[in-house]
């Protein structure tokens, strides 16, 4: 259905970040292809495929979801000589701040979301401007498996195998403006179910807002998601819809999307809004040009522990430069961070 609208883990201890990254984050809330292959050819889902993940938790897909798995792109894009970061890891070891502060959080608290039925608002510079049930909204689009690695600004990363579609597919069914310069994500606001956004130490003013230049969103690697390890998304991972950007920080990959709108001017982001000199707009992996508080230049490997920390250095662009630094050819990437 579309509506018009007017135009206007549970880690070990030995796993869990550095205290004094961890400390960091939660004082501001509280108190490719080089290394990457692309096939040119659709693959569609054989058997095989299909039980690639057989090791990983049941979910409860949704029926569109469903229908719409088998017809999956799988491994559309990969990374090279590097393992896939276990499941439980990647679902038990999060930022998700509608849930809570502590990595585990999110996995003990975000069974409380919805996220049926679900819709999203585009809005702003946009010739077809509307709000889409999901099942609508995800209608055109044909699912692709993306194996990106995904490094957070606190200096660990992860290997993930998403399920989605580039933005650059809905954006060519939206019709941006010509006014149209940024893309605008806004997650959902939803105190009940999210206890995080119903604390009231938190310095987040909800609801948690992102963004991209029109051309970011562009590039062919970012996607919109809405599945990872051939299930759907768990709600700790930002059921039903989040964004990826894998040559970006984590913190820039908003979840649970409800609304996204085109806009003229750069939006004001979520942790650029709490601390600009720490979390600019941009946020591009970049090992040169340190946090305040920690060297950007390495970065620790989930899974890892005490006795094998599994550190390595980090890339730039976090491996993705050859896909993206045309992108800031003519940025001074120190002073836009």
């Amino acid at each position: 259905m579309l509506i018009k609208l007017p135009k206007a883990s549970d880690c070990h201890e030995s796993d869990v970040t550095p205290e004094s990254f961890y400390l960091s984050r939660r004082s501001l809330l509280g108190g490719a292809l080089a290394g990457v292959a692309a096939s040119s050819l659709p693959r569609w889902a054989s058997a095989d495929e299909a039980s690639r993940y057989a090791d990983v938790e049941a979910g409860r897909a949704p029926s569109w979801f469903a229908e719409k798995l088998p017809g999956t792109k799988w491994q559309a894009v990969t990374v090279k000589d590097e393992a896939i970061t276990p499941f439980k890891d990647a679902t038990h070891y999060n930022n998700f701040y509608e849930f809570g502060t502590g990595k585990g959080d999110p996995a003990t608290n975000a069974g409380s979301l919805k996220t049926e039925p679900w819709s999203v608002v585009i809005d702003g510079e946009v010739a077809k401007p509307g709000r889409y049930a999901l099942e609508d909204f995800m209608n055109p689009y044909q699912l692709e498996e993306r194996i990106y690695r995904l490094r957070c600004v606190e200096a660990w990363s992860m290997v993930i195998p998403w399920i989605g579609f580039p933005i650059s597919a809905l954006l060519k069914q939206v019709e941006p403006t010509s006014k149209a310069k940024y893309i605008r994500f806004e997650t959902l606001q939803d105190p009940k179910s999210m206890p995080g956004q119903r604390s009231s130490f938190g310095l987040i003013d909800w609801p948690y807002i992102e963004g991209l230049r029109l051309d970011e969103a562009m590039n062919p690697l970012a996607i919109l998601a809405v599945g990872m390890y051939g299930r759907e998304l768990p709600n700790q991972n930002g059921a039903p819809l989040r964004l990826v950007v894998p040559w970006k920080y984590g913190f820039k990959s908003v979840k649970s999307i409800v609304r996204i709108s085109l806009v003229s001017e750069q939006p004001k982001t979520t942790w650029q809004s709490i601390a600009a000199d720490e979390y600019g707009f941009y946020a591009n992996v970049n090992p040169t040009v340190d946090h305040p508080r920690w060297t950007q230049a390495r970065e620790r490997r989930l899974p890892s522990g005490l006795f094998s920390p599994n550190v390595r250095e980090t890339q730039m662009f976090n491996g993705y430069s050859d896909e993206v630094a045309s992108l800031y050819t003519d940025l001074d990437l120190r002073k836009n961070y």
